[in-house]
């Protein structure tokens, strides 16, 4: 019977599992768990084809315990109740440890039903999942578990795994591989942290390869075709595509304008082409705003021709409009201003209008005759002094100057004209 590479080389100790040294290398918390014997109930959270299955497979054989896999896309709440049926019989005298996989896929009340059995100990819960669980995991689930994350394999550690792949085949075909400079890094870097994807690909490489005298040529070329475009990590409703959109922007206001353009080749590689222009209308309001206030209609221009042209040329303005704002000066007063404005209004801080701030219609409903507004248009360098805020906030500030020349050049101005009247 067929068995995929990746199920062949599946690691089944520690020691191989790649790129999890942080909760797997030595001393380690998850580790020094796994060596103690005593496995608390545990969520493991991150990308596909990072190990969590491969893990909870070594914990079950290194602690004895009967494994039991679910998949919660397909799996019910009767699946559960079976292995429930199966506690302290034969079946599984020391318990059972159950491996829920993609947990964010059970409803509220599915999850709910592991609470009794996780409580005293009968059943061990591994739940794994794709997504943050923090969202999306019910709260008395993660308060009776120890989440672990699992992060995405670097391309190093995929080029190690692909390197014993390539070994594992050769004696498997008993041929000798000759790759090409560059095809096996190649794989490693394109696979997007996902080994399973890299063991499909050698896989691919050597069922297609064209054996010359008892070697085999892995080509760069042939390395390109079989590694799936679809590697790149940006589902439009996962964590991972939120965190290249927060780096875009945390990028864009670092004023790094190549990881910008990184990251936004990465969004428009993926087909998030939408997501693209709105968060960067977002960064040119709140990152650059009034440091550069013509960045506004420059951005928006940008993002309107995109969405014109559509792709690949969409990506010739949102560059520019990547760049331009990364080598911009920032400021974020404006952004600040508006948040501790709207702090206010939510805890209640308002007050009634100044009486002379009034719709003037209001005149004609009340005993008063005169607003006493004063028409600052009258007044030298259009402005008088009056109060604006309501009476309960006079003194209140919420917008600083920001440090930049455009904003300074603001605040010179209207401190002579204010010192004026």
């Amino acid at each position: 019977m067929y068995q995929p590479l990746a199920d062949l080389l599946r690691p089944t100790t520690l020691d191989e599992v790649y790129g999890q040294e942080h909760i797997l290398g030595k001393g380690a918390v998850l580790r020094r768990l796994i060596d103690s014997g005593n496995i608390p109930n545990m969520v493991f959270y991150g990308p596909s084809g990072t190990g969590k299955t491969t893990v909870a497979n070594i914990i079950a054989k290194q602690t004895n315990r009967t494994l039991y896999k679910l998949n919660a896309t397909t799996a019910s709440t009767a699946d559960i109740k079976e292995i429930v049926a199966q506690l302290d019989t034969f079946m599984a005298p020391n318990g059972v440890l159950l491996y829920l996989d993609e947990i964010q896929s059970f409803n509220k009340k599915q999850q709910q039903s592991l609470l009794e059995h996780i409580e005293n100990g009968k059943i061990t819960l591994i739940a794994s999942t794709t997504e943050n669980p923090y969202f999306y995991v019910f709260n008395a689930i993660l308060s009776r578990s120890t989440v672990f994350e699992f992060k995405q394999i670097s391309a190093s550690a995929a080029l190690q795994a692909v390197r014993r792949a390539v070994a594992f085949m050769e004696q498997r075909t008993a041929l000798t591989a000759v790759p090409e400079d560059g095809a096996l890094e190649y794989i490693a870097s394109s696979c997007g942290g996902d080994l399973r994807k890299a063991m499909n690909a050698v896989e691919v490489l050597f069922s297609a390869g064209i054996p010359e005298n008892g070697k085999l040529p892995l080509t760069l070329a042939d390395a390109k075709e079989v590694t799936q475009k679809s590697a790149l990590r940006a589902d439009r409703d996962g964590d991972n595509h939120y965190d290249l959109l927060s780096a875009l922007q945390k990028s864009i206001r670092g004023s790094d304008p190549d990881a910008a353009v990184h990251y936004l080749a990465r969004l428009l590689e993926a087909g998030q082409l939408p997501s693209a222009c709105r968060r960067l209308m977002v960064i040119a309001a709140e990152d650059v705003g009034l440091a550069y206030p013509q960045i506004l209609p420059i951005v928006n221009a940008c993002v309107d021709m995109a969405l014109k042209l559509g792709m690949p040329e969409a990506r010739i303005p949102l560059a520019d409009a990547a760049v331009l704002m990364a080598t911009s000066p920032k400021s974020n007063s404006g952004y600040c201003a508006i948040n501790s404005a709207l702090d206010d209004v939510q805890k209640g801080k308002t007050g009634g209008f100044p009486r002379h701030l009034q719709n003037v219609h209001a005149d004609t409903y009340t005993m008063e005759r005169e607003q006493g507004y004063l028409y600052p248009h009258d007044y030298p360098n259009h402005w008088v002094k009056q109060q604006y805020l309501p009476d309960e906030l006079v003194g209140t500030r919420y917008y600083e100057y920001g440090s930049n020349k455009m904003e300074q050049a603001a605040k010179q101005y209207w401190e002579a004209v204010k010192k004026e009247g």
